[in-house]
């Protein structure tokens, strides 16, 4: 079975005032063609699908829409969708009943008193999992699970919403199904950019550990962190970061799929590889002048150095001037 990991996808995000659906659609079109060519049997989209919670028209479309797509080109491919912390729940869940027809599983949120309606068990000619489908949780969703004696605990909280939809999904799991956690959340250590990820903050707490997923689990798929990395120096717990790039800061970053591969062997065991997929970029973003600040004449210089006919799509472009510079006339420069 091959399973496909991104996440954070953010539809509807401006750049600086600037509309982003081509880049979207750019990126959904290599996607396709990448589900096709890899014969993935699985897609799994760890949340933030939208940058907001009330998301413009077009993004709804653009989403649905790639959703038919793909359907067509990859009739067996199953969806599952969490929900991210910009997403709206009742949002996702809005669409649940007709996106389940093109085999597309969304969650939106947690119920403590129902901790099984976020396991999602998969069996078909192509995919066989049990999946741990934990969209962002919040510090209500938790509340009676984060009690102590010095009050609320939101890691805690976290900790046993996890423990308990695992122990659901373990429960009627055959040795040779493989489990798959899905998550939108901070895992401490993890590296944030600088002005992207909103801080997951909530009762003191904007982490949690690794050690909320199952040792059971093969592999566990995360969002949130748009930066593509292991965590606890581990292959198998990962998160697949940006499309693209969704700052400045995140420019030299190596957006990437995840392809996790699982193969059954002997004794019931389950061999997981992982494999990223760099992803094209649709649009460049850049910094000039990358280091410290130049002399005003010096940046100019830069600029029209650039050579944008390597550009499909003019890339964004900051530039970074000293206090000195900015006087009536350096726009005009």
């Amino acid at each position: 079975m091959k399973v496909l990991h991104t996440s954070d996808w953010h539809l509807g995000q401006q750049f600086y005032e600037h509309h982003r659906a081509d880049e979207h659609q750019q990126f959904f079109s290599w996607l396709i063609d990448t589900l096709v060519s890899e014969k993935i049997n699985l897609l799994l989209v760890a949340g933030d699908i939208y940058h907001t919670a009330t998301p413009p028209a077009s993004s709804e479309n653009q989403l649905y829409q790639f959703i038919k797509n793909v359907k067509k080109r990859c009739p067996t491919l199953q969806i599952v969708i969490i929900a991210g912390n910009h997403d709206s729940a009742n949002r996702i869940m809005t669409a649940k009943p007709l996106l389940a027809q093109f085999d597309t599983h969304v969650v939106g949120r947690f119920d403590v008193n129902n901790p099984d309606d976020v396991v999602i068990r998969l069996n078909t000619d192509s995919v066989n999992a049990h999946i741990v489908a934990m969209p962002f949780l919040r510090a209500s969703d938790v509340t009676t699970l984060s009690n102590t004696e010095n009050g609320h605990d939101y890691a805690q909280g976290i900790a046993k919403a996890y423990q308990l939809s695992s122990d659901c999904a373990l429960k009627d799991k055959p040795a040779s199904t493989p489990l798959i956690i899905m998550g939108h959340l901070h895992a401490k250590g993890g590296d944030i950019s600088s002005d992207s990820e909103r801080n997951l903050i909530i009762g003191g707490e904007e982490s949690v550990t690794a050690q909320i997923f199952s040792s059971q689990a093969n592999y566990v798929a995360l969002g949130h962190l748009h930066k593509a990395q292991q965590v606890a120096k581990s292959d198998t717990i990962r998160y697949s970061g940006t499309p693209m790039p969704m700052s400045f800061s995140e420019r030299n970053y190596k957006h990437q799929v995840c392809v996790v591969e699982f193969t059954a062997t002997t004794n019931n065991h389950i061999e997981v590889t992982v494999n990223p997929l760099y992803i094209p970029r649709a649009t460049e973003v850049m910094l000039l002048p990358e280091g410290e600040c130049v002399p005003l004449e010096q940046l100019c210089e830069q600029i029209a150095n650039l050579d944008l006919s390597r550009y499909s799509q003019a890339p964004y472009l900051r530039v970074k001037l000293s206090a000195g510079d900015t006087d009536t006339t350096f726009r005009e420069q």
